[in-house]
């Protein structure tokens, strides 16, 4: 961690990151994100391992007397054959992975059907737009029992002859390939999916990502004291959380919070409204009292993350705790 300048003594500002614009090479390296543009062939898995390890690499060199990265941590596994948005953080940053399973996901689809698309074929893909029920496919690495997902928009956007190709939005965990299928049997001439490319995954999607090469070379240079292509592709982790609720609490709450504390009232400075949606209340519907409380992320007032937790308490009161902890980040 790094020291910065507070009003709180000196054991509360070695517990606190530096602001996120104004951290070294290293510490970036030791907490922050790239969007990586996953290529067909390789898996997750190793595509994580080869971020890591150049990672580590450039460590021994940059910052020879630190510590390296024990791992990184992708958003979500995508088949060999799948390409697109795999967002990936990187050494203490793996914390908060699970960030990832709170957003959507949208992704690019070709459906190939396996005879001529009924006419009213749109009709029938609008129908899949909504909650629906999946199994996961046999191959998964997750149990398989029946779950619900939500499909959030489903469009058609081009047909041709036997190909459809689709645009899904959809909540994180949703079977890609299973989904294609039962819109074939909807259809009633079966279908399977074809290619498949990931375009988004909540906060990130196609529009910053970067290919593998990229931070190879952004890591070379910056060997050689040229940071500005590192910084472009390798981002504060707290551009992963931009997506939730933010709380914001003092250093001192911070320091605390460190050593396993939750956040209490006193300590909060200011917080995000919630909406109705995120706090699970949709005006007393009882199928949403299991619900867990919104997830928040906790940051110090220059914007260095804290914790991930749940909100369980109202901001704005004077005491009691506000939020439970999940993950402590710092």
């Amino acid at each position: 961690m790094t020291r910065h300048s507070d009003d709180t003594d000196d054991d509360t500002a070695e517990l606190l990151r530096s602001p996120p614009d104004d951290r070294s090479v290293p510490e970036l390296l030791r907490f922050g994100v790239v969007n990586v543009d996953k290529p067909a062939g390789p898996s997750s898995h190793q595509l994580s391992a080869w971020v890591r390890d150049a990672i580590n690499e450039s460590l021994a060199t940059l910052d020879p007397a630190g510590a390296q990265i024990d791992g990184v941590a992708h958003a979500g596994t995508l088949d060999p054959k799948v390409t697109g948005c795999l967002p990936t953080l990187t050494g203490d940053a793996t914390r908060a992975a699970q960030v990832f399973l709170e957003g959507s996901k949208e992704y690019v689809s070709v459906l190939e059907l396996h005879g001529s698309p009924p006419a009213d074929f749109r009709d029938v893909v609008a129908e899949f737009e909504a909650e629906i029920y999946q199994k996961p496919p046999r191959k998964s690495a997750v149990t398989r029992r029946l779950r619900t997902r939500t499909i959030y928009d489903l469009d058609v956007l081009e047909v041709d002859d036997r190909q459809a190709l689709l645009r899904i939005r959809c909540e994180s965990g949703t079977y890609v390939r299973k989904l294609c299928h039962d819109i074939g049997l909807a259809a009633g001439v079966g279908a399977h999916m074809g290619h498949l490319r990931r375009t988004a995954t909540d906060p990130f999607d196609d529009r910053d990502l970067h290919p593998l090469q990229d931070l190879v070379d952004g890591l070379a240079w910056a060997e050689e004291g040229d940071d500005a292509l590192l910084r472009e592709v390798v981002r504060p982790a707290e551009d992963a959380l931009v997506h939730l609720p933010s709380v914001t609490i003092a250093p001192s709450a911070a320091r605390n919070v460190a050593t396993g504390a939750p956040v209490y009232a006193p300590g909060v400075i200011d917080a995000d409204s919630v909406s109705e949606r995120e706090a699970g209340d949709d005006g007393g519907n009882e199928d949403d009292t299991d619900r867990d409380p919104p997830l928040v992320a906790c940051h110090t007032p220059d914007g260095a993350a804290v914790c991930l937790g749940r909100l369980v308490g109202d901001p704005d009161a004077e005491s009691g705790v506000v939020v439970s902890l999940e993950r402590v980040l710092v």
